[in-house]
């Protein structure tokens, strides 16, 4: 049987761009499918500050974690991937940080002077931040879907976040303490105590993981930190305790009394109306306030699944 040159070029022509298609995309899902994945996350926030702590000095990241205060935090992710080893996020989440001076363990050591002060917080926090994913892993993979792939990730952006400490007055009601400026933050006499910002930028870095239960769904796991330049998410920052004669020159009457009950809360076994900075400190402010996440996601792929799973073959000429 003779065969139609013309048509035999075409085909192997064809052939030849599939191919090469194939090789460059192997690995992508396609530009028109499976580009945007819709995101959200549950897990514990943790708080990095000044107040509560575990036994002896104070130290940073996971050593002073207070567990029995841990809030969950709440999260929506959007993540568009421009190539498959890479995906830029937005997202936001909600969460609560809290600090207990009262949850230093009593061990005699140097945490006595923690509970000794007998500071504590809450705040709330809202946070919004963009970030990019890069997957190592991707290029050690041969594309046949996602479903069962693991892809482990690294991460980082930045954000903005939102708080507005919090204390238990006496009669145990939440009292804001930013506007109660505890520390001389704005007085004259106290010119290295500056006013804080209670929305502010932050710097993320994390890493985590997926698996793909489906072409277009995952499970993950995923912890990421976050980088203040702050030290005032618990109020507490300065190694002194002001003259407390100055709230009644800075602040309304009614603002100045809660202002005197609240600044100074201390339990010490010295006999004294006010802590001098020789015998304790209210702060240390050579480390700024930190927040951790450790979150369990879900995630879908909103759009079809990539036809270029399937095997493309060539047309047979006789």
């Amino acid at each position: 049987m003779r065969t139609h040159v013309p048509t035999v070029r075409l085909s192997v022509l064809i052939c030849l761009f599939a191919f090469f298609s194939l090789q460059s995309n192997a690995q992508s899902i396609s530009t028109r499918n499976g580009k945007v994945e819709l995101g959200l996350g549950i897990g514990p926030m943790f708080f990095l500050g000044d107040l509560g702590g575990s036994a002896g000095i104070g130290k940073t990241f996971i050593k002073d974690l207070d567990f029995p205060l841990t809030k969950l935090n709440k999260g929506l992710y959007l993540n568009f991937y421009p190539t498959e080893f890479i995906g830029l996020r937005i997202a936001g989440n909600l969460g609560q940080l809290e600090g207990d001076d009262a949850q230093a363990p009593a061990k005699g050591g140097a945490e006595m002077d923690r509970r000794e002060r007998n500071l504590h917080f809450r705040s709330k926090i809202s946070e919004a931040y963009a970030a990019v994913e890069i997957y190592p892993t991707f290029f050690l993979e041969k594309y046949d879907g996602l479903k069962g792939k693991l892809r482990p990730y690294f991460l980082a952006g930045v954000g903005i976040y939102h708080f507005d400490p919090e204390t238990k007055d006496v009669d145990g009601s939440w009292v804001k303490v930013a506007p109660l400026r505890l520390e001389g933050q704005g007085f004259a006499e106290y010119p290295d105590s500056k006013p804080y910002k209670l929305t502010q930028k932050n710097v993320l870095g994390g890493v985590g993981f997926k698996y793909y239960i489906k072409e277009n769904a995952y499970i993950g796991f995923e912890i990421l930190h976050r980088k203040l330049f702050t030290d005032y998410v618990d109020d507490v920052s300065h190694n002194y305790y002001i003259d407390p004669i100055y709230f009644d020159q800075y602040l309304s009457a009614a603002d100045a009394v809660k202002a005197r009950r609240l600044y100074y809360r201390g339990i010490y076994s010295f006999p004294a109306t006010r802590p001098y900075e020789e015998f304790a400190e209210r702060g240390d402010p050579k480390e700024n306030d930190a927040y951790f996440s450790s979150i369990i996601r879900f995630g879908w792929r909103i759009g079809g699944i990539d036809a270029r799973s399937k095997q493309l073959k060539c047309p047979v000429f006789y």
